[in-house]
């Protein structure tokens, strides 16, 4: 999973398994599985965020206007 959607998609599943569900397992608490799964998505989405900004402000144009054209 890639960029926006698979973030959204962990997050979604992490708080479907956190507060959603009454599942019991020896093994692992679901809880606190959901809540990792939900930080991961949220950390995912904000470096996706930052690094889609750079791409953005690296691919504007620079126009200089100090130069007076005639």
């Amino acid at each position: 999973m890639r960029g926006i959607g698979g973030c959204i998609v962990l997050i979604v599943v992490g708080a479907i398994l956190t507060f959603a569900s009454d599942w019991q397992m020896e093994s692992i608490d679901l809880d606190v599985a959901g809540l990792i799964m939900m930080g991961a998505g949220l950390l995912g989405l904000g470096v996706y965020a930052s690094v889609l900004r750079r791409r953005r402000a690296a691919a504007l144009p620079v126009v200089d206007e100090t130069h007076d054209r005639i």
